[in-house]
C-alpha cells in the first residue's frame, strides 16, 4: 500500500487554506504552488514580478528539501503569470538558472489573479528515485 505524507517546512510559504505545501506519494512528490512571499514576514516580496519569481525558486528550494530532493527531481513544472508579455522572459531567465538538463516538462499559463495579488506562481511535480 502506498501512504500519503504531508511535508511541511517554515521555510517557505505556509499554507492559506485547506491544503498541503507538499504530498509524497509513493516516490513522487507534489508541491503546490508557491507565490513570493517571504516565510519570514508572511507578506510578498517588494519590487514586483521579477523579486517575486526569485522568491518563489527560494520556496520551492526550501519545499523540495523539505522533501529530500532538489530540482534535479523535477520532472513537471506549471507556471502561472499574471502578465505574460512582460514577464515570461525574466521568469523563464530566473526559472532556468535554478533546473538542470534533461530540463522537466512545463506548462506556462496567463492568468488574470494569483492569490494575495501575486504576479506569479509556480507548482512543481517531482520524483524521488535517483534519476539521470
Amino acid at each position: 500500500m502506498i501512504t500519503k505524507q504531508t511535508v511541511l517546512t517554515s521555510d517557505a510559504e505556509q499554507p492559506a487554506g485547506p491544503y498541503s505545501q507538499a504530498l509524497k506519494i509513493g516516490n513522487q512528490v507534489y508541491i503546490s504552488g508557491q507565490i513570493g512571499v517571504d516565510p519570514a514576514t508572511g507578506n510578498l516580496v517588494p519590487g514586483g514580478g521579477v523579486a517575486e519569481a526569485e522568491q518563489v525558486m527560494k520556496n520551492l528550494t526550501a519545499v523540495l528539501a523539505a522533501c529530500g530532493c532538489t530540482f534535479a527531481n523535477v520532472v513537471k513544472a506549471t507556471i502561472y503569470l499574471r502578465d505574460f508579455e512582460i514577464l515570461y522572459p525574466p521568469v523563464n531567465q530566473i526559472y532556468e538558472r535554478y533546473l538542470v538538463q534533461p530540463y522537466p516538462v512545463r506548462t506556462t499559463i496567463g492568468v488574470t489573479h494569483l492569490a494575495d495579488g501575486a504576479s506569479v506562481e509556480i507548482d512543481l511535480i517531482a520524483n524521488l528515485e535517483d534519476v539521470a
